[in-house]
């Protein structure tokens, strides 16, 4: 059994990763500041034995530092974090606090604590608008927006930290994730699961551009595994890796299997492209598979019919 301290344990990827950690045998010390995490999200393992919750702000000084004192972990796996790029662009400041300054804090934690590893949620934003696809770790990375930029620095920080201190640093590059949980109410949340709000309640879906943009969608479930696995894989160096699928799927293709679903929902309403959005984005997945053993297993069908069978329709 390892101990593993998760910032952001009640957010959207944070409760399926603590799940999974607690599955495969490990303690879980969960923190969140409940910015935007739920406690809903944890209901399922609140009464386990190995799962500790701690309502702390990682971007406070010192806040951190004391918790990983007290337990100790083997790992932190830092995945708190401000998490839409539209969001980071209309409060810049915030961006920089959530994603860059709390990161810091979490590298001289691991680095005054001698933590032996760091996972860190990065993102395929930091390629931005590289139109080379698929996308490999080695590629040129071009963030457009304060999001990407600051998963960026974070990345290089962490590293720099890793490096010099002596510890193993796990960048993931988390392409479009989605599943249960992701939290509908927010203008800035993913797209799918705004196509569930809407669907579900019978509203238009907006599509900003054509809908022939491409993303690479990837499973909540499968986001959760490679964490566990980055995590723990024993000899495992630092670096960087995709979280993905390897598939291009349309957002047109998406809006076909949710009309199946949902045969009298009206039409959707095209919006103008978003400020910082890519027109075409899939990873090439080999990096995670040939280093830590991890490969993305649920189809984007079988994905959304989990989420639909969750969905009260009537």
């Amino acid at each position: 059994m390892a101990t593993i301290v998760l910032t952001g344990a009640a957010g959207f990827i944070g409760s399926h990763t603590a799940e999974q950690f607690l599955a495969a045998g490990h303690r879980v010390i969960g923190v969140d500041n409940f910015r935007t995490g739920h406690r809903r999200n944890l209901s399922g393992i609140l009464n386990n034995g190995n799962f500790f919750l701690r309502e702390i702000d990682v971007a406070a000084d010192g806040a951190l530092g004391a918790l990983v004192a007290e337990y100790k972990p083997a790992a932190i796996v830092h995945l708190a974090a401000l998490v839409s790029v539209q969001e980071s662009i209309a409060n810049p400041q915030l961006n920089y606090r959530l994603n860059i300054h709390a990161t810091q804090l979490v590298a001289e934690t691991a680095r005054q604590h001698r933590v032996p590893r760091v996972v860190f949620a990065s993102s395929a934003g930091v390629y931005g608008s590289n139109g080379k696809l698929p996308l490999k770790e080695s590629d040129e990375t071009r963030p457009i927006s304060p999001y990407g930029a600051a998963k960026l620095v974070s990345e290089y920080l962490l590293l720099n930290y890793a490096e010099t201190y002596g510890f193993t640093v796990r960048s993931l590059r988390y392409f479009n994730v989605y599943g249960p949980r992701q939290d509908p109410t927010s203008p800035y949340s993913g797209v799918l699961s705004l196509f569930v709000r809407g669907f579900s309640e019978g509203k238009p879906v907006a599509i900003y551009g054509d809908g022939w943009q491409t993303r690479d969608f990837i499973a909540v479930n499968d986001v959760a595994q490679a964490n566990v696995l980055a995590a723990t894989k024993a000899d495992l160096g630092s670096g960087t890796a995709n979280i993905c699928t390897g598939q291009a799927i349309s957002l047109q293709k998406i809006l076909a299997i949710f009309l199946a679903h949902f045969p009298t929902a009206p039409s959707p309403i095209y919006a103008p492209a978003r400020l910082g959005d890519v027109m075409h984005s899939f990873g090439d997945p080999s990096k995670a598979q040939n280093d830590f053993g991890f490969m993305a297993e649920t189809k984007i069908e079988e994905g959304l019919a989990k989420i639909f069978s969750s969905i009260n329709r009537t």
